[in-house]
């Protein structure tokens, strides 16, 4: 086939990826008055065969340094609640991985990290998704993932979007194909929420871990 053909999903994929690697937008062009305050270091992972996409909010400062995302405790979090090990999760051909946010966006005065750049959303988010039309299930962390993944169906706030969660799923299935569960942010930040929340423990993170064995275990044996 001569250069005019159609590409294939992979090479979509392929060089949407690099497009991302070179960003330099919420520097060079920030959609607010700050441009980014450091060099961009765009973190996400996109994937042609997995079947889950963790959908987090943004880097941190670790995952500044290391550029792999969820190198951190709340990683270690993450993983505990999917029921799977860094071997699992890092696997590209398993486990897509896209925050609302590429970079790390900064801390704010008081140390806490800034929240994800909004340049991501705008230029990137519509069309990694149409190029992954196989996820089948979105996790989706945090308030601002919610507001992206979740629009028009999500609840007042992230503890009643993430209480509704079985709903959420469904609604989410029957509207775009895809199952979105809403997650708090697993940063130690949230220890009081889980434990004021015991609920989400005990019902939503069994049914995420029976969930996530069941598609790996399909997708690997496909």
């Amino acid at each position: 086939m001569g250069g005019g053909g159609v590409r294939s999903v992979g090479e979509r994929l392929s060089g949407l990826a690099g497009e991302i690697a070179g960003c330099r937008l919420c520097r060079d062009a920030p959609a607010g008055k700050h441009p980014l305050p450091h060099q961009p270091r765009p973190v996400c992972v996109l994937s042609e065969t997995a079947r889950i996409a963790v959908c987090g909010q943004a880097p941190g400062t670790r995952v500044h340094q290391s550029g792999q995302p969820y190198t951190d405790p709340s990683g270690d979090r993450l993983r505990g609640w999917m029921g799977v090990g860094p071997e699992v999760f890092y696997d590209p051909a398993l486990i897509a991985i896209v925050p609302m946010g590429f970079c790390f966006p900064g801390l704010d005065a008081k140390g806490g990290d800034m929240p994800p750049r909004r340049e991501c959303r705008t230029k990137w988010h519509d069309r990694i998704f149409e190029a992954m039309p196989q996820i089948e299930l979105k996790l989706v962390i945090g308030q601002y993932a919610i507001d992206y993944h979740l629009a028009g169906l999500k609840r007042k706030n992230v503890r009643q979007t993430v209480e509704a969660w079985s709903e959420m799923m469904d609604l989410s299935r029957a509207r775009d194909g895809a199952a979105v569960l809403p997650l708090p942010h697993p940063s130690w930040r949230n220890n009081r929420w889980l434990t004021e929340n015991p609920w989400f423990e005990g019902e939503v993170v069994p049914r995420l871990q029976a969930t996530v064995r069941e598609m790996l275990s399909r997708l690997k044996s496909a």
